[in-house]
Order: structure tokens, then sequence, then C-alpha cells
């Protein structure tokens, strides 16, 4: 594909500043190609905030973060009326939403109503206040972040809250060579935080979403998301499985995968390589599983070896 030399130089790009984390970055990639959300799952001090940061800018986009704590507001995200005595009407003081690239740190910290403040703006792209709905840019992009380990005084996200991200993607700690080079990466900018410039215009951006959208999918691929899908139902260790809707982010994800890898066609490879990151966090497993141990992702595996991959 034509677009597989921009996207490598983005990736290249962001591999240049967040190291040791090529699939996290990929994942990321993956996600905005196929105009969905991530939520980022990883201790502290793994750069979350700064991978969702660096994007920002080698895509060009207005970046905000918005600290989620206990007392956060519905309002504090999404703005407000404020009355105006010198026009005698109210106006509209937007709130961080209002941006391209948000970074909800720490989701999990606030309360379900201040967390339900994202749902429409992440499906409908629009958020509504006091009863008027106001458009978001084009390529409005959440990625919230959140500590799989600290768990006291948080709010876990209901599934519903959940099934809004494409994709939840682990962040975990880079190899010993990655950290290395980090570390003397560091030493040279002497602690300053990194930059990066802007690799790929709005122009490049629109064009790149829709060609992944128009990547080609034979009925093959399109049977083997839905058995994908359909198997987790089934499986003896899920108490829920994945939803219609997972199967068409799957699909999208696949496609969008298929697009950076710089092909115009979805394989198998495609489908397996986004399956854990689209579907971990959209399964509910049976209380005895959890107590055996059993995970999300080990329900996935046994999935992807058991069904049938098309020839």
């Amino acid at each position: 594909m034509s677009d597989a030399s921009p996207l490598s130089r983005l990736t290249s790009a962001l591999g240049s500043v967040v190291f040791g984390q090529q699939a996290v970055l990929a994942d990321l990639v993956t996600a905005f190609l196929a105009r969905g959300h991530v939520l980022l799952e990883g201790v502290p001090g793994v750069a979350k905030t700064l991978t969702a940061r660096t994007m920002a800018g080698a895509l060009g986009l207005r970046f905000t973060r918005v600290q989620f704590t206990p007392d956060l507001m519905p309002a504090d995200i999404l703005g407000t009326n404020v009355f105006q005595p010198q026009d005698n009407a109210f106006r509209l003081v937007k709130g961080p939403i209002f941006t391209e690239v948000v970074v909800a740190d720490e989701i999990n910290r606030t309360p379900p109503k201040t967390q339900a403040a994202l749902l429409e703006a992440m499906e409908e792209r629009q958020v509504t206040i006091d009863g008027v709905s106001h458009a978001l840019p084009p390529h409005f992009f959440v990625v919230a972040t959140q500590n799989p380990l600290e768990l006291e005084g948080t709010y876990p996200l209901p599934e519903a809250q959940l099934d809004r991200f494409l994709m939840r993607v682990r962040v975990g700690y880079p190899e010993p060579d990655a950290e290395t080079t980090m570390l003397r990466a560091y030493h040279q900018r002497e602690g300053r935080p990194p930059g990066l410039e802007r690799i790929l215009d709005v122009a490049t951006l629109t064009e790149l979403q829709a060609r992944a959208a128009r990547v080609t999918c034979d009925d093959s691929i399109l049977q083997y998301v839905v058995n994908v899908v359909r198997d987790t139902r089934s499986h003896p260790r899920v108490r829920l499985g994945a939803s219609p809707r997972s199967s068409q982010a799957l699909l999208a994800a696949a496609k969008a995968r298929a697009a950076l890898n710089g092909t115009d066609f979805v394989t198998p490879d495609d489908v397996k390589a986004v399956a854990f990151s689209v579907l971990n966090h959209r399964l509910l497993l049976k209380a005895e599983a959890e107590v055996e141990g059993v995970t999300a992702d080990d329900v996935l595996r046994q999935t992807l070896e058991r069904v049938r991959v098309p020839r």
C-alpha cells in the first residue's frame, strides 16, 4: 500500500522516544487507524502518558491530560454554561474533552458518574451539555490509563464502559537493552523531556484512516472472526463471552493492523495479532476460574488454538 511509508515513519519516530514498547506502539497506532480508543494498563513509570503525548505530537494533534480524582465532576471534563452579565446570556466554557488526544489518567480513581461523562464522547464523538450537542474533532482519540495493582480507593470500570475501548493494552517493563537505551537518551538530554516533531499532516491522517476502513476482507476471514468471538461464549470458564460489538471491533482492528503492516487485505495473522488486546477486557470469567488463576488471556489463547484457521 502507498501509505506504508508514512506509517513506517510514524512507528519508527515513536520508537525513538518510547523505548522497548513496540507492541504497545503498534496497538496504539492500530486503534487510531481504526478510530477506536485505548485503555493502557500498567504500573506507574512505564511511559503510559509519555506514549500518548508522543503520539499526539507525531500526529500534530492537540493533546490534553486530565488527572482523574475522586472529587472530579462531569462538568470538570465536559465544561459548563456560564452566565455572562454583560451579554445577559450563557456562554459555554469548554472543558478539556474539547481536544484531539485526551489522556484520562488513572480513570479508575474517579466515581462512575464522572467516568460515564466519557461514554457519549467516545461513542458518538460529541458531548451534550444542557441539552445541546457539541461536536468533537474528527480525530478525537481517548487514551485512558489505570494501575492494575493499586486498587484501594478506586472505582473499577463497569463492563459497558470497558466495552467502549477498542483495546485494552497492557504496558510492561522494557527489556534490559531497551531500558539501557532509554537511560542513555535521558542522560544525553540532561533530563529534559523528549520531543517529537510532527510526522503526518491532517490530510494524511484522514486518508490513512479511510484506507484502513477499506482494506479488503474475504468472507472466510469474516467467518473466522465470528468463530473466534462465538467460541468465547461457549468456553467453560467464561460467564459472559464477547458480544457482537466485539466482532466489529476485532474486524476493525484487524483491518487497521493490515494497513499498518502495509497490506491491503486481512489475514488470519492480523486477527490473531489484535485478538488479545481487543477481547481481553470483554470477557467475564466464572468465579471458580478466577480462583484457579485462569485469566482472559488464557481463554483467548485456547480459543485461538481451537478455532480452525481459514486457508
